[in-house]
């Protein structure tokens, strides 16, 4: 019979559920995908049951559910943490107790309560496993990985104890070697600068990335020699001090106000000024630096030519190119879901591997297990048009050779265009399963974009998808990426001469300068989070590009997700038609059916700017 492990993530952000079937990943997704709640903690009922039914079982039909942490430890962790700062934390122990108490230490009863809902006669006290936080991320990098042995890197906030791990993984084999504890975290430091410039933790890391390009890292030795002792392993140690996640109920302290001169700035209220810019190129760098130094470190230490990377750190697509390019490592691999998310699979696929011998299969030569991580729901064209129909939508049904050509007419057109194929991406990146497509040559796709589109900050910079046979004529880079999480340079021959006056412009100024062939994906220092498209794992998409480069001699367009700021990425059919209507999109493609917004009755559009709380 089948062996079928069922892992979840819950109860901190961005919780998930993954299936295993026979070792083989069948299905695994995010919970806000189906509630519509960014990063929703809440128990992943929607996700679970999208799992069984791609699976066509029961829950009481599943072997093991195994949870991604282990509340007691990380329940120790906080009781420790406010012992050590007493009294200065009494306040945050005051009113976190209580919601502990309740809910992180009742963990193992809470889960069961929920999974008895669906399967009351279950023996939940015999299948219910726990992992290790740590240990799951480590898991969801090494075992979809297409290697047989490999150094694991994992950096987050923090698990129970632990913020980052050193694991080696062989075969069917994982061990951790080394581990740095709270309250010293990359994580954190990065979380603390998110919080400090105005963005919101655990989810605005990715603008501070973002805006970095438009600062200078002045302040870069001002964090290693004040905030910091880093040795040249990359181990380090912060100085609590100026912080205040230990015990306070903010990242940052008064010290650390005082360091760089001024109060946290208020979102709502505080533009971002040239200071704000230097703040995150100066933290991004320092990222940079420390992932550098402890991979340099690693390679030498271990000599085995092969890194994965999992953790939220490992979202940090730039460093993750600059670990490329140092070539410490020959070959990298980054699990997809990086994130909490992603520990949901980690922790069924250790299960399966570890607990119970499962046998490892490595993919073939430049292949994962991942499925190119389009593990999500999926609709056939029969249940999309009655869906569309139901909706009020115009659309017309074509052939699929219709649809692409359609699709790239519109592309190069200028048009934004909606795009809806296929299952679902797991993890934060849309990946051509459900992404919003843009021509990379036009000089105003960015700003159309962001702020009639995405309704989001101008800065925030879009992604190339490219044909992976061309992906280095276009850019320094001649590896695979298909989960948009390393970046490269655009290639030389690609710029464009800039003017000395715009050299010598600051800042956000800087944005609207056209400096290479593909504006619209050129970021300001002329990099690029590429996405290599590959024919194997999506070939709907492929198709489409390539369509794109006969008809316009360019192999590249552009991909964001499709949703809206603080929306989660649309997951059915109803949710595209409501993002595509409450936005100024031009067309929609979902399945075979086309949909131009001039057809569509504007009464079905409601006001979606301020649908979703700002991420």
């Amino acid at each position: 019979m089948a062996s079928r492990i069922l892992g979840i993530s819950a109860y901190y952000h961005d919780s998930a559920a993954a299936l295993l079937v026979d070792g083989e990943i069948i299905a695994a997704a995010q919970e806000e995908r189906f509630t519509r709640k960014k990063h929703d903690a809440a128990f992943p009922h929607h996700a679970i049951q999208y799992c069984l039914e791609e699976a066509g079982c029961a829950l009481g039909d599943i072997d093991h559910v195994v949870f991604y942490d282990k509340p007691f430890l990380k329940f120790e962790r906080l009781l420790e943490t406010y012992l050590a700062f007493a009294p200065k934390g009494f306040q945050s122990f005051r009113r976190a107790m209580p919601i502990w108490l309740k809910e992180k230490l009742f963990q193992k009863r809470m889960l069961k309560e929920a999974l008895e809902k669906d399967a009351p006669d279950f023996a939940w006290d015999e299948r219910l496993m726990f992992s290790e936080h740590h240990l799951s991320h480590a898991g969801s990098a090494f075992f979809p990985s297409p290697f047989e042995d490999a150094v694991v890197l994992t950096m987050d906030g923090v698990g129970e104890w632990t913020t980052t791990s050193v694991a080696i993984g062989r075969g069917n084999d994982l061990k951790i070697h080394k581990e740095l504890h709270f309250p010293h975290s990359l994580g954190l430091l990065y979380s603390a600068f998110t919080y400090y410039t105005g963005f919101k933790v655990n989810s605005g890391e990715y603008k501070v990335m973002g805006l970095a390009p438009y600062g200078e890292p002045k302040y870069k030795d001002k964090i290693i020699s004040e905030i910091m002792d880093l040795k040249d392993d990359g181990s380090f140690l912060l100085d609590q001090s100026f912080f205040n996640y230990c015990t306070g109920l903010t990242m940052t302290s008064e010290k650390f106000h005082d360091l760089f001169g001024a109060p946290p700035r208020k979102a709502d209220k505080d533009p971002l000024t040239q200071d704000h810019m230097d703040l995150a190129a100066s933290v991004q760098a320092v990222t940079e630096e420390v992932m550098l130094r402890i991979t340099r470190s690693l390679a030498d230490e271990f000599k085995i030519p092969n890194l994965c990377l999992a953790g939220g750190v490992a979202l940090n697509c730039v460093g993750n190119g600059k670990i490329l390019k140092d070539s410490a490592f020959e070959n990298i691999w980054i699990q997809p879901a990086a994130g909490d998310a992603g520990g949901a699979l980690g922790a069924a696929l250790t299960a399966h591997h570890m607990t119970f011998g499962g046998k490892r299969t490595i993919a073939q030569p430049a292949q994962d297990a991942m499925k190119g991580s389009y593990l999500g729901p999926r609709y056939e064209q029969n249940d999309i048009e009655a869906r569309l129909t139901a909706l009020g939508a115009q659309f017309e049904a074509v052939s699929e050779a219709d649809m692409l050509e359609y699709g790239a007419s519109a592309l190069a057109e200028e048009q934004a265009l909606g795009w809806f194929q296929g299952r679902m991406e797991f993890g934060p990146r849309a990946l051509g399963g459900r992404s919003i497509l843009g021509d990379p040559r036009s000089e105003t796709m960015q700003k159309t974009l962001n702020l009639k589109i995405k309704y989001r900050e101008s800065f925030r910079p879009f992604a190339p998808a490219v044909l992976r046979e061309h992906v280095a004529d276009w850019f320094e880079i001649d590896e695979d990426s298909p989960y948009m999480l390393l970046v490269a340079n655009v290639q030389e021959k690609r710029h464009l001469q800039m003017t000395e006056e715009e050299k010598a412009l600051f800042g956000i100024e800087k944005l609207n300068i056209k400096r290479s062939d593909i504006p619209a994906v050129t970021h300001v220092d002329y990099s690029a989070r590429i996405q290599t498209v590959h024919e194997a794992t999506n070939p709907l998409y492929y198709r489409l590009i390539k369509r794109f480069h006969e008809k316009t001699g360019c192999p590249v367009i552009v991909n964001t997700s499709f949703n809206v700021r603080g929306e989660p990425i649309v997951n059915t059919p109803e949710d595209a038609f409501r993002c595509f209507m409450g936005t100024e999109m031009d067309s929609l493609i979902v399945g075979h059916c086309i949909l131009k917004k001039a057809d569509q009755d504007p009464a079905l559009a409601k006001d979606y700017k301020d649908a979703f709380e700002l991420d």
